[in-house]
């Protein structure tokens, strides 16, 4: 016996399918996205949604067939068809989740939901309570079954295509409607393989009320179902996702939502990164607030977000980092961005009754947007960003490997110093300082080196700066202090009484310990105080000016002695100079290079003659020649410090020049002097 179907009932049951399977679609594209647990409730609602979407098409289907009978329904068998239809749809989008997937997990998924539905569909007719047997055509039975296992392949292939894909798209349709078809294939194809042998006697009229109750009841289920999807989609998609993806202050997208685009670019194309910090800004937040910070923030994100269009994004990924992506490689383009945004930051902000001048540093990198190479691409950003700001900020640059390696380089040192101290790999060099008037030396240097045990000798110039950040500075000095002190008694024991100057980073003004520190290494070496030298550069004093003279004040109080190192090379301190409790000045070897040139002699002997006039001392460094000399004398100087007098030299190459000194003119006892003084 056939029974006949009713068109707008069949019509129903397509509908049905195709919206199942959209729901389908944009749920397993949350699958994909997720993370921990969200990850496995969106798994459960996309099986749930896509398996009892068939089964409730199946089930619609059912009742669009009229046979002339009473049909009922066994309610454990209909129940366990909708569970087999759910649970083959959750292993197969499980077995597909991960990322990397491989053709032989899409077919073992595709094997599994085919067999669901085929099992579903069977199960379900099985479940029918009625006045006849069912036989089956082999030949369409397995037609059937090769439909479902086709459009179960089909419809993982196209989950997988648009797992990445947020947004309603004429695509996602098509593929909705071409897989609510092959869903409605197989279960039209199943149904045709049925051949339903009445009983004899036993027909009678199908109860019409009884079939459309169990219609409406099925029809709503599935709306039901289909609306608290998609009710679940808008809220990710519009509430859960705009927490997660947007940044709360600037509106713009977040670190969140830059690690999805890097997920949804993870071919070979190649892009810009601009990483953009804001200079100064934590000193905006502790004298201004936190609100004044938050409302800056929000001020400079809406002027990066001029920035978005076409191929280029803008992110927040900090307090106040943004990240700006350009989808292209060129470089000179990338650096005209940059320079843009610099211009565009700069610009004056009124907040809160502030007038706020802000600049920031830009670093750029080019490269690889593939997973492998995107940490690589947002270092060498960073690297970069923190190499304009070393440079002066309010700039960009551009990342090369030259770069990279003095990176590496630097954190290397940076590791290695934490330690070197504990493992005695500094040492100390002596330079002689030398008075062209008497003729005789007044004293030693005292510099720092490194001996690092796989690259050799580091010059001070690489690694004072990184002691200078991190603040191992402090116990360096300290180290060097005690050290020079020794050497200082134990010269004094052997008849040759100099005084030895050691160089003080400003760190140590900033400890508020730096006058018990000298007293402890004094007391520590039993040396008297005229015999201890501290150096100090000009910029220091610019930092806290009343706080630095009232210590270099206490120290020379003590009776040790004060220079300024590096003099006429930083900030101008000439305005302070009668204010700072100084001895002598250091001029640096930028004046002696050059000396033939009217107007550096004309600069050096303007300052001996201040000098002269405020009781100080001058020191001139860099002199290799005696035509240095010559000059320097000329104009006054009469102190000096340079590789003509001695290269800075360790302990024993110090003793070999003592000696080969002390034979030369053994008859002026130079060496002797109880009391040395610079003149």
């Amino acid at each position: 016996m056939d029974g006949t179907y009713n068109l707008y009932i069949v019509a129903l049951s397509v509908v049905i399918a195709i919206l199942a399977s959209y729901s389908a679609l944009n749920i397993t594209s949350q699958i994909w996205e997720a993370n921990g647990k969200s990850k496995f409730f969106w798994l459960l609602g996309g099986a749930l949604v896509m398996g009892s979407g068939i089964w409730s098409m199946h089930f619609v289907g059912m009742l669009a067939m009229h046979m002339n009978m009473e049909v009922k329904y066994d309610v454990p068998l209909t129940i366990i068809s909708m569970l087999a239809s759910v649970i083959s749809s959750f292993i197969a989008f499980y077995i597909t989740m991960p990322k990397d997937i491989n053709w032989f997990k899409i077919a073992i998924g595709g094997l599994v939901m085919g067999s669901g539905i085929v099992t579903m569909h069977y199960i379900g007719m099985n479940a029918m309570i009625m006045s006849a047997d069912i036989r089956y055509d082999p030949g369409l039975w397995v037609l059937s079954a090769i439909i479902a296992l086709v459009a179960s392949y089909a419809a993982l292939l196209l989950f997988l295509r648009f797992r990445h894909r947020g947004k309603t798209s004429f695509g996602k349709w098509g593929s909705a409607v071409i897989m609510g078809f092959a869903v409605c294939g197989m279960h039209y194809t199943g149904m045709k393989a049925a051949r339903f042998e009445s009983h004899a006697g036993m027909i009678m009229e199908q109860s019409q009320s009884m079939e459309f109750f169990l219609l409406y009841s099925v029809t709503v289920t599935i709306f039901v179902i289909l609306l608290v999807s998609w009710g679940a989609m808008f809220f990710d998609r519009h509430v859960l996702e705009k927490l997660a993806f947007q940044d709360t202050i600037t509106g713009l997208p977040n670190r969140n939502e830059m690690n999805r685009f890097f997920e949804t670019h993870s071919g070979t194309e190649e892009i810009s990164i601009l990483f953009v910090d804001l200079d100064q800004f934590k000193a905006i937040n502790d004298t201004l607030g936190h609100n004044v910070g938050d409302l800056l923030v929000q001020e400079v994100g809406k002027r990066l977000s001029r920035f978005i269009h076409n191929g280029q994004q803008v992110f927040r990924i900090g307090g106040d980092e943004f990240l700006i992506i350009l989808q292209q490689s060129d470089p000179v383009y990338a650096q005209q961005v940059a320079e843009d945004v610099l211009e565009k930051i700069k610009n004056v902000y009124h907040i809160d009754g502030n007038e706020l001048y802000v600049t920031a540093s830009i670093g750029v990198s080019i490269g690889c947007v593939h997973s492998s190479d995107r940490t690589t691409l947002l270092k060498n950003a960073d690297t970069a960003m923190y190499k304009a700001k070393r440079l002066g900020k309010n700039q960009q640059c551009l990342y090369s490997e030259e770069m990279g390696i003095q990176e590496v380089r630097k954190m290397e040192l940076e590791k290695d110093l934490q330690r070197a101290l504990e493992l005695r790999e500094f040492f100390i060099v002596y330079q002689p300082k030398w008075n062209v008037r008497t003729d005789r030396l007044v004293g030693f240097e005292a510099l720092i080196r490194w001996r690092h045990p796989r690259l050799g000798v580091v010059s001070p110039l690489e690694f004072i700066p990184i002691a200078e950040e991190t603040g191992l500075i402090i116990p360096i000095t300290r180290w060097m202090l005690e050290e020079a002190c020794k050497q200082s008694k134990a010269w004094q024991e052997r008849g040759i009484i100099q005084p030895v100057s050691v160089n003080l980073s400003i760190r140590l003004f900033q400890s508020d310990n730096l006058i018990e520190l000298v007293q402890h290494v004094l007391e520590m070496a039993n040396l008297k105080p005229h015999l201890l030298e501290l150096e100090i550069t000009e910029s220091m004093v610019l930092h806290d000016v009343n706080e630095v003279i009232r210590q270099l004040g206490s120290i020379r109080a003590l009776g040790v002695k004060v220079s300024m190192d590096d003099f006429g090379t930083g900030y101008s301190s000439i305005g302070l100079l009668d204010r700072i409790p100084i001895d002598a000045l250091k001029l640096d070897r930028l004046f002696t290079n050059d000396l033939d040139t009217p107007s550096k002699r004309a600069i050096i002997n303007a300052i001996v003659l201040m000098a002269e006039n405020l009781n100080l001392d001058v020191i001139a460094e860099g002199v290799e020649n005696k035509e240095h000399i010559d000059f320097l004398t000329e104009l006054g100087c009469h102190v000096m410090q340079g590789y003509f007098y001695g290269k800075p030299m360790d302990i024993h190459e110090i003793d070999i020049w003592i000696y080969e000194h002390e034979h030369k003119v053994e008859e002026t006892g130079f060496f002797e002097d109880k009391k040395v003084e610079v003149t």
